[in-house]
């Protein structure tokens, strides 16, 4: 876990507003919501990286979303969370979320981040991977957008692969 995330576990553990601060925190900008600076400004440590700020904002914002007691199950990356998700649920537009997601610009990614985090709180998110690869969300290359993509549809398929086949599809 890292050290941010570890912190914000335990704050969390001596005090439960701070889940209620952070959570209050995405009905603004990313870091716009005064309120919540004390934990997370401690984190800001290059001034001129507006970016990262952000970031640890949001995170901090959506780990506080998501946070169950006692939650369980291995962390998973945000692909492979969502395919997980699409499976259990059978929901057609999961992957159109997901896709809308992946291609989202700098100032669409908190609003679609809040949508698909909200349609995740039964499945383990891995929140260091998640802030690990939104800072290089404005990659060139786009590598964190291929990494979840391949991370869902790697996962679709091993799904899809533990579905009995149907009789007609045995016949072919």
């Amino acid at each position: 876990m890292s050290v941010f995330i570890e912190w914000l576990e335990k704050l969390n553990e001596s005090d439960t507003k701070v889940r209620a601060v952070l959570r209050r925190s995405l009905a603004f900008d990313p870091g716009g919501f005064v309120r919540a600076y004390p934990y997370v400004e401690p984190f800001v440590k290059d001034e001129d990286n507006s970016w990262r700020r952000k970031m640890l904002y949001l995170v901090a914002g959506l780990w506080a979303a998501h946070w169950r007691e006692g939650q369980s199950g291995q962390p998973m990356s945000l692909g492979r969370a969502c395919a997980a998700y699409q499976a259990a649920s059978g929901s057609t537009s999961t992957e159109r979320r997901f896709i809308n997601l992946l291609d989202s610009d700098s100032d669409q990614l908190p609003h679609r981040l809040r949508q698909i985090i909200a349609l995740l709180k039964d499945q383990a998110i891995d929140f260091d991977d998640l802030l690990k690869r939104l800072l290089y969300w404005n990659d060139d290359q786009k590598r964190t957008q291929n990494a979840w993509a391949r991370d869902f549809y790697r996962n679709m398929n091993t799904e899809m692969e533990k579905e009995p086949a149907t009789q007609e599809e045995i016949n072919k």
